[in-house]
């Protein structure tokens, strides 16, 4: 798990400046609230929304993510007064609790935009049960909420804005759904409304006072997941990550005890450590959230060996909703949306080729970075997708072996583009009428595994001198490598096999 956060490429050091900025965004906010003269309670709550704020805001352009932060409030501050009304009404709040759930993830629908705003609604319904928010600590709650996610933007704007000196990529869209319940974010609003209610209900009969925890593990596990198998996986990561996280409590929180120095030390470290690892390991980010969890809890002096345990047990319960309602509610199946991922991965590739290709002609306004960053969200989305395939726990041996050989030649297709873009990019590097040629077998190629053809073998030779050429050849022989894996001998793609 280590190796896995701390050796996978960051192609610009995206992920270690996406957490640094995170710590100090947070920090920022920590402190902004503390000046404004907030308790505990008001910098904690502080610094979780900016940690929201700069963690799920996700827009594909700068102008686009100012403005989605903007509205967060907008959609928090409501549910924060409404969760705050509700507190001692527990019929009326488990109801608008639920309905958050299922407005959140149906949000989705509408982009990442939507997608920001239904996860802060629904953490700020939960963090209100975390700090059993009441209506007159709500005027404080306002403050701390609009301190933080200005501070938060103060940094994600301002003082570290590195997204402005790169090209933005293209948002890696939705896969088609249809309409109704033939739509893929319909179907999870009722899967996660269904799956929050299990938690919900047998959370409370865990623990009367902690039950929002097992709803908290439902909504998570639906994040950034569309098939029942991405789900599970998923689910199995949250447990995994939570079993360790607690061992560590044990080792680190509980001594700690909520000193603040050692306290705010170590939360840094953890909030680090969420975002680091975000994108590469499921697991060990929830690791860092239990640990962060731990630590507050130790600041608000609740920490203990037991509410450790209580807390493996509710995130159990939320875990074991989420799988029943992926399971029996309207399930979305594995191959219902793997084949989708991996067919834009591959048009993308070739969208990639044409532009370097173009770049090398002297074609102005030709630009392949942009693709090149949409390639690598696409790719994350086939990963997170074939996730369920490759898992070791898979009892499908056949499948696990050709879902692993097809991410290591997209691998191998994204490290060609790579170098490609890179021969591009230098200015004195001359176009070679041989890289049409190549650049259109490159499209047949993709052509012919998109569209169920056959896929032109890579004629032998030896490899070319130039080095757009040995790009484009090596990238022609993991297109033609493609065609295996993808399909089973009768022909069916990998992921319907």
């Amino acid at each position: 798990m280590l190796k896995k956060v701390f050796v996978s490429p960051d192609p610009g050091r995206s992920r270690l400046r996406f957490a640094a900025r995170a710590v100090l965004g947070i920090g920022l906010a920590v402190v902004v609230c503390g000046l404004a003269g907030t308790s505990l309670i008001g910098a904690i709550i502080g610094g979780l929304a900016a940690l929201l704020a700069l963690f799920t805001v996700t827009d594909a352009t700068v102008r686009g993510q100012a403005v989605t932060t903007a509205l967060l409030p907008v959609a928090g501050l409501p549910v924060l007064t409404a969760a705050a009304a509700l507190h001692d009404l527990p019929v009326a709040r488990d109801l608008t609790f639920l309905a958050v759930v299922g407005a959140g993830v149906y949000a989705r629908r509408w982009g990442p935009r939507g997608h920001s705003l239904g996860v802060f609604a629904f953490m700020t319904f939960f963090i209100a049960q975390f700090l059993h928010a009441t209506t007159d600590r709500l005027p404080e709650m306002y403050a701390a909420v609009l301190l933080s996610v200005a501070a938060a933007a103060a940094v994600r704007f301002g003082l570290w804005c590195y997204e402005r000196r790169r090209p933005a990529p293209a948002a890696a869209p939705a896969p088609p759904a249809g309409t109704g319940l033939a739509r893929i974010t319909t179907r999870q609003a009722v899967q996660a409304t269904a799956g929050a209610g299990f938690a919900l209900v047998v959370g409370q009969l865990v623990s009367g006072d902690r039950w929002y925890w097992a709803v908290g593990a439902t909504w998570w596990v639906f994040v950034n997941t569309t098939s029942r198998g991405e789900t599970l996986v998923r689910g199995f990561r949250r447990v995994l990550g939570t079993v360790v996280g607690i061992g560590l409590g044990f080792l680190i929180a509980v001594p700690v005890a909520g000193a603040p120095v050692p306290t705010a030390v170590l939360a840094a470290a953890c909030v680090f450590g969420i975002f680091y690892s975000a994108a590469v390991s499921y697991t060990w980010m929830m690791l860092c959230v239990t640990l962060l969890a731990e630590l507050l809890y130790g600041l608000l002096g609740f920490l203990s060996p037991g509410l450790l345990a209580l807390r493996l047990a509710e995130t159990g319960v939320g875990a074991l909703g989420a799988a029943l309602a992926v399971l029996f509610v309207l399930p979305v199946t594995t191959h219902a949306v793997t084949d989708v991922w991996i067919q834009r991965a591959l048009h993308c590739v070739h969208a990639c080729t044409a532009q370097a290709a173009a770049r090398l002609a002297g074609t102005e306004g030709a630009d392949p970075a942009p693709r090149v960053a949409e390639l690598e969200q696409l790719l994350g989305r086939v990963r997170l997708s074939v996730a369920p395939l490759v898992h070791p726990l898979s009892p499908m041996y056949g499948r696990r072996r050709r879902a692993r050989r097809v991410l290591d030649l997209l691998d191998d297709c994204a490290r060609e583009i790579r170098g490609l873009v890179a021969v591009a990019a230098d200015p004195e590097a001359s176009h070679d009428a041989r890289l049409a040629a190549a650049c259109w077998r490159v499209e047949a190629a993709v052509e012919a595994l998109t569209g169920g053809g056959t896929v032109p073998a890579r004629t032998g030779g030896p490899r070319a001198a130039e080095p757009a050429l040995a790009h484009l050849h090596d990238l022609e022989h993991a297109l033609a490598e493609l065609a295996a894996p993808l399909r089973s001998p009768s022909g069916s793609r990998l992921a319907g096999a």
